[in-house]
């Protein structure tokens, strides 16, 4: 994608020279006549909306960022509107069309390369937090888990623990009437196992109910988890109830509050980072600045030895191709399509389509397929090699630029994102995201200067300038890079400030419920 960012005067930002269609800089009058051509805006064009440059005929291609984002339902004369009254989605004719790019990762010397201040664990990984985690194995440990967890976050349980960032209690609406031998049972378990390895806990209880489909013991069989001092289980039924269960849940959490108070941050490298892309309330802009300003701080990362982790695999289809081309092998390069086959396959299944994506908010915002909204979402990938693609909630070990199969829903990507070992997250928005996602400090980066300024509150970074011609990507990028290890170090976000987090674990429920 050539993004060509035209003098800050003009109205519109042409992202390549192929295209027939701009991107409005704010709101364009009707009449108003676009610098450098006969072109004249026969409609209001809202901020971050799509105007027509040529005529483009019924049945014809629209061109955005040089990619085809889908074909005309109407005539479109120049100076119009582009949007959902005369554009309409069509299917992604790329999918099975790729080149393998089979260069290593170009990482710099090793005495070039960052470092930050993490918690080491005894396995190596690298936290940027340092929390106590209870994880429920059904949604009737629930009510139970987040009383004990708010006894010491708003009961003074953690007065004198100044190193510990808090307890996090990880509930959820499943863990029973599914099928053991079902694939949603099989995320459900992966995600509770990653989270109890994810290394910004410094320890982990685990409470049942104890009568649930989804057993506790079975999950420490199948993925290596022993029981220590620093990870316990129990479930309410074997210790007699509530009551009891939070008094001696309580009591445990007592018992490992010291241990995690007394680990410290040390120097590390970025290899310990393994950052989650995320975008949500995505705009017309997010595309043309935020994400593309990631993507460059994602490149960044990985040079210096960390992982950057791309996700929600609805939200690339009818871009794939841009990422297929990139991937170091041809096995990488097909797990991919794989996924993207077995999307396609299961919205059908469920009466759905791929392009049920954008959402409303998105589409206020200015797009209008998810063609071009998944242009723009893989801007936040970079430009690296593709090391590997992860199926939902599996363990990332692989450094690098990854990919993870995951829906588009944000808090459900984000969960198998942190299941799989992502310890800071990167969200891009434009409508506007208050989410956080304990225990990854959340980074939230504005696309438009608008709604940063509106929202300031809660966003972190600001692209808008990129919009407006007063910055570049190059220098909005080192900034979220350099956001990136001062968070991982200590430095709060604002979403941590405000205590967001507790509601967004959400793993991914498919399959019957019997």
């Amino acid at each position: 994608m050539n993004m060509s960012m035209p003098a800050p005067s003009s109205p519109v930002i042409l992202l390549n020279p192929k295209d027939n269609v701009s991107v409005a800089r704010a709101v364009i009058p009707a009449g108003t006549v676009l610098p450098g051509s006969n072109v004249v805006a026969r409609d209001e064009i809202p901020s971050g909306h799509k105007i027509s440059t040529q005529p483009i005929e019924a049945g014809e291609p629209v061109l955005k960022y040089g990619q085809v984002i889908g074909t005309a339902s109407a005539s479109i004369q120049p100076g119009e509107h582009v949007h959902l009254h005369n554009l309409a989605m069509q299917d992604s004719d790329v999918t099975h069309e790729f080149a393998v790019d089979g260069r290593p990762t170009p990482l710099l010397p090793e005495a070039e390369r960052r470092t930050f201040e993490g918690y080491v664990r005894p396995n190596g990984d690298v936290g940027t937090r340092n929390f106590i985690g209870i994880i429920t194995s059904v949604n009737c440990s629930a009510t139970v888990s987040r009383a004990i967890a708010d006894g010491f976050n708003r009961g003074g349980g953690l007065a004198g623990f100044d190193n510990v960032d808090g307890v996090v209690a990880l509930t959820h609406g499943t863990g029973c009437a599914i099928s053991t031998k079902a694939e949603g049972y099989e995320y459900l378990i992966r995600t509770l196992s990653g989270y109890a390895k994810n290394p910004n806990f410094a320890g982990i209880l685990m409470i049942g109910l104890g009568c649930e489909t989804n057993q506790i013991e079975p999950i420490l069989e199948k993925f290596g988890l022993a029981e220590g001092p620093m990870l316990r289980t129990m479930t309410i039924q074997r210790l007699g109830g509530a009551r009891k269960t939070v008094e001696i849940a309580s009591e445990i959490i007592r018992e490992m509050l010291p241990v995690a108070n007394a680990m410290q941050r040390t120097t590390a490298p970025l290899s310990g980072i393994k950052l989650a892309l995320q975008c949500g309330g995505s705009d017309g802009y997010s595309g043309i600045s935020a994400n593309p300003a990631l993507g460059y701080a994602a490149d960044l990362l990985v040079q210096h030895g960390g992982t950057a982790v791309l996700s929600e695999t609805p939200e690339i289809y009818g871009a794939e191709h841009l990422l297929t081309r990139r991937a170091q092998t041809p096995e990488v390069a097909q797990k991919l399509m794989d996924r993207i086959d077995w999307w396609r396959d299961y919205t059908v299944k469920n009466g759905a389509e791929l392009n049920n994506n954008p959402s409303h908010g998105n589409k206020a915002g200015g797009l209008t397929t998810i063609l071009e909204k998944s242009l723009g979402a893989v801007a936040k990938g970079g430009t690296m090699p593709l090391a590997a693609v992860y199926e939902y909630a599996e363990l990332i070990d692989q450094s690098g630029f990854v990919f993870m199969d995951t829906p588009g829903y944000d808090p459900v990507a984000v969960t198998g994102q942190v299941a799989g070992g992502c310890n800071v997250i990167v969200f891009t928005t434009g409508r506007g995201s208050v989410s956080g996602f304990k225990p990854a400090p959340c980074i939230k980066v504005a696309t438009n200067s608008e709604m940063y300024e509106h929202m300031q509150d809660d966003m972190d970074v600001n692209c808008g300038g990129i919009v407006t011609g007063d910055d570049t990507i190059e220098a909005a990028g080192q900034r979220i890079f350099e956001a990136v290890i001062a968070i991982a170090s200590g430095q709060h976000t604002l979403s941590e400030d405000f205590g967001f987090g507790d509601n967004e674990f959400v793993p991914w429920q498919i399959g019957a419920v019997t």
